[in-house]
């Protein structure tokens, strides 16, 4: 008895430095891409009077952290994608949930808010019922500003590299509470929601890291923030949405 029980607890002494070791090379992982990701400039473009008005809001995924130029973030793909767009680019580095409210401030008019957030309140561990209420009182107000509220909450966080076992289980599992929570809060607010989420087996996001990764190894990369559109319009058609709002609003602007 005495040497199994000395066994179990080399067993767990090497278990708990095992996940010490891994959690301070995520920490280390993630100040460095803490420190990449506040460089990203947020993309905003002012199109023509008539088209549709888009407000992006969220974290560093919204204001472009991964990706080369302003230009190659899903803000800036959309507006390539509908050149009559304006997007107001409110979105900020660092932002969870709770910080989302601040930048739905305002009685601007907007067509449609898009929400990209979620991976802060993943990685800083939030409780998830403080989680729930956060996102329910952003889905109520962006409901207020615009009538067409897409929701896009990061896929699998545990497929990241800087998150190694057992750490990468635990993200894994937020991430998909995250995105179970987002979708529920969504439906039941009239909102679409965007779901990115997939198991190590099928993430491309895992499968092919390198170039779906930007060099932090935690935000998308040019190529990571194409799929992302590609997802939103095959899941949501959110560029055929906003077109036809600005077909909607310059017939109605030809009829005065």
């Amino acid at each position: 008895m005495k040497r199994a029980h000395i066994a179990a607890l080399t067993g767990l002494s090497l278990l708990v430095g095992l996940a010490a070791g891994t959690a301070g090379y995520a920490a280390l992982r993630l100040a460095r891409s803490a420190k990449l990701a506040g460089r990203s400039h947020s993309y905003d473009r002012v199109a023509e009077a008539q088209g549709s008005r888009l407000l992006v809001i969220g974290d560093g995924t919204g204001s472009g952290a991964g990706a080369s130029a302003p230009e190659r973030s899903l803000p800036g793909l959309l507006s390539r994608a509908n050149p009559a767009l304006t997007v107001v680019n409110r979105a900020q580095h660092g932002a969870c949930f709770g910080d989302l409210l601040s930048q739905l401030d305002g009685d601007e008019p907007f067509d449609a808010v898009l929400v990209l957030g979620g991976g802060n309140d993943v990685i800083r561990m939030r409780p998830l019922g403080d989680l729930r209420h956060a996102v329910e009182q952003v889905a109520q107000r962006a409901r207020v500003r615009a009538d067409l509220v897409v929701f896009m909450p990061p896929g699998n966080l545990g497929n990241a590299r800087p998150f190694l076992p057992p750490w990468d289980w635990w993200m894994a599992w937020r991430s998909r509470r995250l995105n179970a929570i987002v979708s529920e809060v969504a439906r039941a607010n009239g909102a679409l929601c965007v779901s990115l989420y997939q198991t190590r087996e099928d993430d491309p996001f895992a499968r092919h890291s390198g170039r779906m990764h930007s060099k932090d190894a935690l935000h998308p990369s040019d190529a990571g923030y194409e799929l992302w559109q590609r997802e939103l319009e095959t899941q949501v058609q959110l560029s055929a949405r906003l077109r036809k709002i600005g077909r909607t609003a310059a017939w109605r602007g030809a009829d005065f």
